[in-house]
């Protein structure tokens, strides 16, 4: 199972420095991966209609593709993975170029997460519909998946049109993983059809258990080889307990999981070199139990 980290968005601050230290400690620890989330506008909750959701303009985020430019000059090996990128709402052609530039300037370890997203005001912001956005997603894969393997694309979809135009450079392997979000049975579908992988967000494996089954069956009415199909959870520091965290991730490789991001937002950190010290922490809990 590959273990990595989510990187703490909304907590970190803005010292280039710090992030620097953080990404280069976790690839010193042994880290395979750093998972980054994906907002670019966030709403006002005193705005007309008011305003629910968990993130605001107050809410700080680095642009996942920008922030992974800076990560891959910063580090060799550790995979940088959106978590996902709210794929609707951004330019299908400009986010093949910037996956592509990407995963060329890292050495090929860009994987692409991509989902729906929840905020209709970054789609407005964005110029973009909120309400079809599952069905432009499914052609989105399908573009991107073109755009990176054949020098030369001439495309007619409903949402999009490319006539007879490419990219240069195309990324290294060809090909990007993409890895989807979502839990809605419609999504499980989706993602059985279309993605290399799952990214859930389900508290612990048992809780994931009826959509792991659905998901199962759906790669199996799709014709998927399931050990060809990535598992990525995701769990949080929580109280800290260490205990908790090895029962968590022995439960999740039983489970299937083939990747697994530990989350150290929301334990009340105030400083960056507090969400090192936990994953510190936390890779010697992976040390120390061989996982």
């Amino acid at each position: 199972m590959n273990i990595g980290v989510v990187f703490p968005q909304t907590e970190i601050g803005n010292d280039p420095a710090a992030i620097r230290d953080y990404a280069q400690t976790a690839e010193e620890l042994g880290f395979t991966h750093i998972l980054a989330y994906d907002h670019v506008l966030g709403a006002n909750p005193n705005r007309p209609g008011g305003w629910s959701g968990p993130y605001t303009h107050l809410t700080p985020f680095h642009e996942v593709f920008v922030l992974f430019g800076y990560l891959a000059g910063l580090t060799r090996q550790i995979e940088l993975v959106t978590g996902v990128v709210i794929l609707p709402q951004r330019q299908t052609a400009l986010v093949a170029k910037q996956a592509a530039s990407l995963d060329v300037l890292s050495g090929g370890r860009l994987r692409l997460g991509v989902g729906l997203g929840w905020n209709e005001v970054e789609y407005v912001g964005l110029n973009e519909n909120f309400h079809n956005r599952g069905k432009r997603l499914e052609e989105q894969v399908e573009l991107l998946r073109r755009l990176w393997q054949e020098p030369l694309v001439t495309f007619e979809g409903k949402w999009h049109t490319i006539p007879d135009a490419g990219l240069n450079p195309l990324p290294t392997r060809r090909s990007i993983p993409i890895w989807f979000g979502g839990h809605a049975p419609e999504a499980i579908r989706r993602i059985a059809r279309l993605g290399d992988g799952w990214m859930n967000g389900h508290r612990s494996a048992a809780d994931a258990q009826t959509d792991l089954d659905l998901l199962h069956r759906c790669l199996d009415e799709f014709g998927r080889d399931r050990k060809d199909f990535g598992l990525e959870p995701r769990f949080s520091y929580g109280d800290g307990n260490t205990t908790a965290w090895a029962k968590t991730l022995t439960e999740w490789k039983a489970a299937g999981a083939t990747h697994i991001s530990f989350n150290t937002m929301g334990a009340g950190f105030k400083t960056p070199q507090e969400h090192i010290t936990a994953i510190r922490l936390f890779s010697m809990v992976v040390e120390n139990n061989r996982l």
